[in-house]
């Protein structure tokens, strides 16, 4: 059996059905599962505001319950379907499709105004783990990182995700070369200044090991070079 206890409004918590490097989902409400941040880490009622925004712009986001959560606990809608990247393992999309469905993404989130500010809202965190493919298409999930300001910073953080996997030793090197490539086939919104930024961004974030941040310079010489 999971853990179990009573959220917000008297609701059960159930079994584990997931972890991450900062959080554990639980089995919540028919429909619904609470993602719990360990040790305090970030703040969801601040990142379920933002899901919310932009669900409301018709963005592709799961549903949030904010008057169930809390700072430390997000009540979000159960999605069924597997990350593009499981899609890609199986064999259910090609890494060049994934990528320009990323770049899709990208362009439509950036739409969105933001709320506080005469930005867009940014994701800062888009790749294939953090995108669901639903039976009503791709959700995008995991807002923690979530901000305003230009689009070519979010642009930057992707690629610069995905080509530091590109550079490494992980088997699926190849594969991240390959949606890396299919995101820039136009890279018209990558700017040099987001590129950089979001290099410098990445470096300073807690759960990189020294060797993910040995990795950056010859990451972002391959978007570069792209």
């Amino acid at each position: 059996m999971g853990i179990t206890g009573r959220g917000e409004g008297g609701s059960s918590v159930g079994g584990l059905l997931g972890s991450g490097r900062t959080s554990d989902v639980y089995e919540f409400d028919a429909g619904w599962v609470l993602r719990r941040n360990r040790e305090g880490w970030g703040d969801a009622l601040a990142e379920g505001a933002v899901m919310e925004h932009v669900g409301r712009h018709g963005y592709p986001v799961p549903r949030v319950r904010l008057a169930d959560s809390t700072r430390t606990e997000l009540v979000m809608e159960r999605l069924s379907g597997p990350t593009m990247l499981a899609a890609f393992g199986a064999g259910a999309m090609g890494p060049r499709e994934g990528g320009a469905v990323l770049a899709r993404l990208l362009r439509q989130l950036h739409a969105v105004p933001g709320r506080d500010s005469g930005g867009c809202v940014l994701h800062l965190d888009l790749h294939p783990d953090n995108v669901l493919l639903t039976p009503d298409g791709p959700r995008v999930i995991d807002w923690s990182n979530a901000e305003e300001g230009r689009p070519g910073l979010d642009w930057g953080m992707s690629a610069i995700i995905l080509a530091q996997v590109a550079v490494g030793e992980e088997p699926i090197a190849g594969l991240a070369h390959e949606v890396l490539t299919g995101l820039l086939a136009d890279p018209s919104h990558l700017t040099g200044d987001g590129l950089t930024a979001a290099r410098r961004r990445r470096a300073a974030q807690p759960v990189m090991s020294r060797r993910e941040i040995e990795l950056l310079g010859e990451a972002e010489d391959l978007i570069r070079s792209l």
